[in-house]
């Protein structure tokens, strides 16, 4: 089976190493990243009192790693996400390599300076992945890797080739969304992931007492990963060679975190004392250490492989790049720091008198830290070679194909929206077939219960090289499972997490790249919430995508109160970069989706969620105009966030209705209407949308107020009921337009299985509960 999407690696070299040059790199990049974080918490005027922050140690812990790889093993077409906590470290890569001025540097964690944590959007210098949210960071050059394969693959665009690595705290292995991303099947070919860890035995609180790196080992290589491991530096492994050397090296391996971080914390004496321990090798290991001098000895418990450049560049050569690979590298947490091993001095900052110590040690000037290399010296000729290394062409983004809003078709009979949205997908690659190539469907193993069954079969599953369908001559299988690098959907485990990371990636391609996506992920919407954190955090770092939850809410009755989302109608209002839509009609859903894909790949673009249902509503309810101006202004309503459904004269209430509960609304409507009691329905498509109309027409932001005149003019204000399948907070702010007397209607409490009916009354969204609550609310504006 050949693999045509597999990039072709160019990572070895012969050139010679200057390990000294290197060496006085990785102490200016240490000094510079203290100094940034001294800076700012010590130096620079604080008046509010609020700690600043940053982590001193954790960034000591990394810069061997972090020096060894970008100035001998990263290539240009190389990208890392860098551990969060480790961003002063890059900053001051990017400093010495000439991609960053020096004025920054006294401007971490200051408003519009280097932010706390890489970012993509927001830092002024190079940064390939936004990190900070636990484990988003690390496993997002997994997708990257995934985007930029489809690029070459699928679209037949040249992206060129290059390793993805992930520079990993050991604690934020803790995480589970690490190990889902791990052991995705589909990953275990992505030979250009490398994974390094920053193995320093520490988490934010305390030496983690029973890291079981030989359980780490095991687990990665479980998944098919190449395992690495820099254990040891130069120094100790010549020490294990002499007499009484094995008993040492038994020695290091066998004694417990918490007491090898308590040795670093000793003076030569006490160490003497304490590293022969108890056992039946005391007197080797006795003798052995007695003949090294105190310098020796101190350096020798700290020569671990995390912080030997020989290590680290010896297991760089060794990366197999048919396999996702992981190097395990053992450091110190604050190494060379007064800090160094303290079991807490994550968070910790050196004092002025520390922070004097270092720059004496390290022969540097307290008062003037961002003194360059010297212009003639080995250290600023590699700098300055490496940063020619690592040069990239800007990126100009290609301009997206345009998006026709309206495929002029009016569906009829009965349907769901859920349905909705496969017909939308088979017909845009009739109507705008070059438009449909960039879009890519992403599903975690749901794609047959959410109506992707007629896509799927036409553009088939893409995969890292083809595989043949067993079933394909098979009458009774609806769905043909054809796999090839040419494909146009993902397909994913159980795994939510995964899936918005990898829509936010393949939507992060008009930036990276130049060349746009269009990524839609499809999940039940019950799970929205759980992937809500890191599609969010993807949305901060540029991504850009489509989001569809289905089916939802308590519609979904036959599945009890465990399936049943009742907060995600109000994503839209809360989440920054994100329109959210609940058509509540076939052809909302047509135009919501159109509208949403039209906002992607570009700079000013915007994600989308569009929340669906499975339930059968009579699309003749729609009322869609037939006049041409007026079907074009019932979608610009629509893309807007809502329109009138139904206008009286005379009206006394207005009934306001979102989503799968607008069949109920207009019931209630002509039932009041048959009591003498006139009504308006307004039909809300996006409550985000109105919401930001609002605030525009307070002067308190930016959006399109006119469609508040279109929906509630002040002519037409009267007491108002709103109603929908989720919490009633969600349209509560629309009574606010013209201080109108109001009740809400919605979910409130878990619910549980029964017939849509049952449930409906349950939570009072039923015709009965809606026209009570407008015969309420007229008693009550009297």
């Amino acid at each position: 089976m050949t693999d045509l999407t597999a990039p072709n690696y160019q990572h070895s070299s012969d050139a010679a190493v200057d390990l000294g040059a290197l060496s006085e790199i990785e102490r200016r990049t240490r000094w510079l990243a203290v100094s940034m974080i001294h800076h700012a918490n010590r130096v620079r005027p604080n008046p509010s009192g609020l700690k600043v922050g940053g982590h001193q140690a954790s960034c000591a812990s990394m810069t061997t790693i972090m020096t060894s790889l970008w100035f001998t093993a990263l290539r240009s077409g190389d990208r890392v996400s860098v551990k969060p906590h480790a961003s002063p470290v890059l900053h001051a890569i990017n400093y010495l390599l000439g991609e960053l001025d020096e004025s920054y540097l006294t401007t971490l964690r200051q408003f519009g300076g280097l932010q706390s944590y890489p970012s993509r959007s927001k830092d002024p210098d190079p940064v390939d992945y936004s990190t900070g949210s636990v484990g988003i960071g690390a496993t997002a050059p997994i997708w990257g890797a995934i985007a930029r394969r489809y690029l070459n693959s699928a679209l037949g665009v040249d992206t060129g080739s290059g390793r993805q690595y992930s520079l990993v705290g050991d604690a934020e292995l803790d995480e589970g969304a690490v190990w889902e991303a791990i052991v995705d099947p589909g990953n275990a070919e992505l030979g250009e992931i490398v994974w390094i860890i920053d193995l320093n035995r520490q988490s934010l609180d305390r030496v983690v007492p029973n890291i079981a790196v030989g359980r780490l080992e095991a687990m990665f290589a479980a998944a098919g990963w190449q395992v690495l491991t820099a254990k040891f530096g130069r120094l100790l492994e010549s020490l294990f060679t002499r007499p009484g050397g094995q008993a040492l090296r038994t020695r290091v391996l066998e004694m417990p975190n918490p007491e090898y971080q308590r040795l670093l914390r000793c003076d030569a004496d006490e160490l003497r004392r304490r590293l022969p321990g108890s056992g039946a090798d005391h007197a080797q290991l006795t003798e052995l250490i007695a003949g090294l001098d105190d310098s020796t000895l101190l350096a020798a418990i700290r020569n671990l492989g995390g912080h030997d450049m020989q290590a680290l560049i010896d297991a760089y050569a060794q990366i197999d790049d048919t396999r996702p690979t992981v190097i395990i590298a053992y450091t110190i947490k604050g190494y060379g720091l007064p800090t160094q091993g303290h079991p807490q001095n994550h968070s910790s900052l050196l004092s002025v008198a520390e922070y004097e110590s270092l720059a004496a040690e390290l022969g540097r000037d307290p008062q003037h830290p961002w003194e360059p290399l010297a212009d003639d010296s080995p250290a600023a000729r590699l700098c300055t070679d490496t940063a020619a290394r690592l040069r990239r062409d800007p990126v100009h983004p290609t301009e997206p194909p345009t998006v026709s809003g309206d495929f002029g078709r009016t569906p009829k009979g009965t349907a769901t929206t859920q349905a909705a949205l496969g017909r939308t997908l088979l017909d845009l690659t009739r109507a705008a077939p070059e438009l449909a190539r960039r879009v890519i469907t992403v599903s975690p193993d749901v794609s047959s219960t959410t109506n992707l069954a007629g896509w799927i079969n036409k553009v088939g599953v893409w995969s890292t090289a083809e595989r043949h369908d067993w079933f394909a001559d098979d009458a009774e299988t609806l769905v043909r499972w054809r796999e090839q690098p040419t494909g146009q959907h993902m397909e994913l485990g159980i795994a939510e997490t995964n899936l918005v990371g990898l829509i936010s990636e393949l939507g992060a391609t008009w930036s990276r790249w130049a060349q746009p996506l269009f990524p839609i992920g499809v999940l039940y919407d019950p799970f929205v919430e759980r992937a809500l954190e890191p599609w969010t955090y993807g949305i901060y770092a540029g991504g850009q995508s489509i989001l569809i939850g289905t089916p939802s809410g308590v519609t979904l009755a036959a599945e009890g109160g465990a399936h049943q989302s009742i907060t995600t109608p109000s994503i839209g209002i809360e989440t920054p970069g994100l329109i959210c839509y609940e058509p509540a009609f076939a052809i909302d859903v047509e135009w919501t989706l159109l509208a949403s894909i039209a906002r992607l790949g570009r700079p000013d673009g915007t994600s989308a969620y569009l929340r669906l249902s499975t339930r059968p509503v009579e699309q003749q309810l729609a009322e869609v105009p037939t006049d041409p101006a007026a079907r074009e202004r019932r979608r610009k309503q629509v893309v807007a966030g809502g329109y009138p459904l139904r206008r009286r004269d005379g009206a006394v209430v207005t009934i306001v209705a979102m989503g799968a509960v607008m069949t109920e609304a207009a019931a209630a409507a002509e039932r009041l209407d048959s009591a003498g009691v006139v009504a308006d329905v307004v039909c809300v498509t996006s409550p985000g949308l109105l919401f930001e109309a609002m605030q525009a027409r307070q002067g308190r932001g930016h959006g399109d107020s006119w469609i508040l005149d279109q929906l509630f003019p002040v002519g037409r204000a009267t007491p108002m009921v709103t109603v929908l399948d989720g919490h009633p907070h969600t349209l509560s702010f629309l009574s606010g337009i013209n201080r109108v007397h109001h009740i809400d209607l919605g979910v409130t409490r878990y619910g549980q299985v029964g017939s849509l009916d049952e449930v409906y009354r349950y939570h009072g969204l039923d015709t009965d509960s809606i026209v009570a609550a407008a015969l309420d609310v007229l008693g009550t504006a009297g």
